[in-house]
């Protein structure tokens, strides 16, 4: 299939009047629109929200020459009343900073204002009337004038809440705004056909779902699990050209080139039968640039989230074993009272369904690919670490030479300094714990394979790591010795595993000092099975 690369195309028109490529979505559209309901979909930033929003607004425009060639096209053939011009509002709440105080009231009284001098011509002084009470007016009004009930499209309505969690006060007054504006949607839905709302996440208590109880929300429906997002079947079908070419540049074969693609964008799963998605975004500048780069998570990262994990002394070690966590109800919708992250990291897109128990009715969360392990990791290392990401020999870049080619001296030196780079942690820090993190995260950007706190059948071993010449078998002790930690890797067996192995095996013995806060005995022997 020929044509243009959509990258960070979000109109729909624009798309299909210049000859961009389209993955064939109108299908799910025809679905929502025949079943006249409102939805609400949550999904991660940067995965086509907009994209999908500005579909439904062509659709509802009657905009039937955008859809030429499409399944929308087919379907609709015997439908007399399609194609028909609605009154739709759009709102979009990109493009602000909500950080402004009054900032949500007056994105919201600019779109006011548009559709008054449409509906209600020569009405200038709104002076006495609150903004949900306009927007009601405005309802009632173009459904009288145009004989049609309206369409209501909101896009990342949650950007006014996800950008000011960190102050409370304006936080708490743009949910307010919300409420009161959003209340009128119950009361004129006799003259509504259509809402839709998308969003990064669902806030518990905000007034657009408490109050709109009918609200489906289609964030974790199968039916609905590759709306946004590209699926194996629908890349391999469209971009068949780009492949070949991503191929060709890195020389590698197409199959290695399809296997790389799935590990790092590929892994996105909401619902446990649904089907995977691909990140669109990093996908597309896959293509377009050649390489397997980190696009999506370069667009940013909430600080809040980086900091909030740090704050409660989260154990990252728990997003490799798969100890995450989360009900059904929180992955929908997410509390800010909540001290637990992980339904918002879910929600944000940094972890992904992994499995299902159905009988505890539980999800268990993971990353979903290698774009999201590392970058994610990556901006939690200068809050433990912040020498590593230094040039001047302490770095992981430098530990990496050493831990391939078996320089034991060379890594207790970066070791050494890594952790004496690290801020005073608080005196009721699980301190052993923390040393431990820093070893999951530093050798986990390395693109190590490494395990931490791995269950043996006579223990728990704190890290192996494994390189194509080298197996490391560490033990980690406080306020002990180096010569104990070695003599636990021995009396554990930790190295049985391994008997057959022919790569050079060390164990290696760390202790800290829980005063000093630093790495203070290091003990490396190799071992033969």
């Amino acid at each position: 299939m020929t044509g243009k690369l959509p990258i960070g195309i979000q109109g729909f028109e624009k798309l299909r009047s210049e000859g961009f490529l389209y993955v064939d979505k109108t299908e799910y559209i025809y679905r929502l629109v025949h079943n006249n309901i409102p939805y609400f979909l949550s999904r991660p930033r940067r995965f086509g929200k907009s994209l999908l929003l500005s579909t439904l607004k062509a659709y509802f425009d009657g905009r039937k020459d955008l859809f030429k060639g499409l399944a929308i096209e087919r379907l609709e053939q015997e439908n007399t009343g399609a194609w028909q011009t609605y009154p739709v509002f759009y709102f979009d709440f990109n493009g602000v900073n909500y950080q402004d105080y009054n900032a949500l009231e007056a994105t919201l009284d600019s779109h006011l204002r548009n559709w008054e001098s449409l509906y209600h011509p020569g009405k200038t002084d709104f002076r006495g009337q609150a903004l949900g009470e306009r927007f009601e007016n405005i309802l009632k009004l173009a459904s009288s004038q145009t004989g049609l009930r309206c369409v209501i499209l909101v896009d990342e309505y949650d950007k006014p809440l996800l950008e000011t969690v960190a102050s409370q006060k304006l936080h708490e007054h743009n949910k307010a705004v919300f409420k009161g504006f959003f209340s009128c949607l119950k009361k004129t839905d006799e003259y509504i056909q259509f809402t839709f709302i998308t969003g990064v996440t669902k806030f518990h208590k905000v007034s657009i779902f408490s109050d709109l109880n009918q609200l489906k929300d289609i964030s974790l429906s199968k039916d609905y699990s590759a709306l946004c997002g590209i699926t194996e079947k629908e890349m391999l079908s469209r971009f068949t050209k780009e492949i070949k070419a991503l191929a060709k540049n890195q020389e590698l074969s197409e199959e290695m080139t399809l296997a790389q693609l799935r590990k790092t964008y590929d892994g996105y799963l909401f619902h446990p039968q649904g089907i995977k998605v691909y990140n669109p975004f990093s996908l597309l500048n896959a293509f377009a640039d050649g390489e397997f780069g980190s696009y999506w998570f370069e667009t940013g990262t909430p600080a809040f989230l980086i900091q909030r994990l740090k704050a409660i002394n989260f154990d990252v070690r728990k997003f490799t074993d798969r100890t995450l966590y989360a009900g059904e109800s929180v992955l929908k919708d997410y509390s800010d009272d909540n001290p637990d992250p992980v339904p918002l990291l879910y929600q944000t897109g940094y972890l992904t369904i992994a499995d299902y128990d159905k009988r505890k009715q539980r999800y268990t969360l993971c990353f979903p690919n290698d774009e999201v392990r590392y970058g994610f990791l990556e901006s939690l290392m200068p809050v433990y670490v912040p020498a590593a990401s230094g040039g001047s020999g302490t770095d992981i870049f430098t530990l990496d030479n050493y831990v391939e080619s078996g320089n034991l001296e060379g890594m207790r030196k970066v070791f050494t300094a890594l952790f004496s780079s690290i801020p005073y942690t608080r005196a009721d820090d699980p301190f052993e714990n923390y040393f431990q993190a820093v070893v999951y995260l530093v050798f986990t950007l390395l693109g190590k394979y490494s395990r931490c706190e791995m269950h043996t059948f006579s223990g728990r071993v704190d890290c192996i790591l494994e390189t194509e010449n080298y197996i490391y078998i560490f033990e980690f002790k406080r306020d002990d010795t180096a010569e104990n930690a070695l003599r636990q890797i021995e009396d554990k067996g930790y190295i049985l595993p391994y008997a057959a192995d022919p790569r050079t095996i060390y164990e290696i013995g760390v202790t800290f000092d829980s005063e000093k806060r630093m790495l203070t005995d290091w003990n490396a022997v190799s071992v033969c099975c």
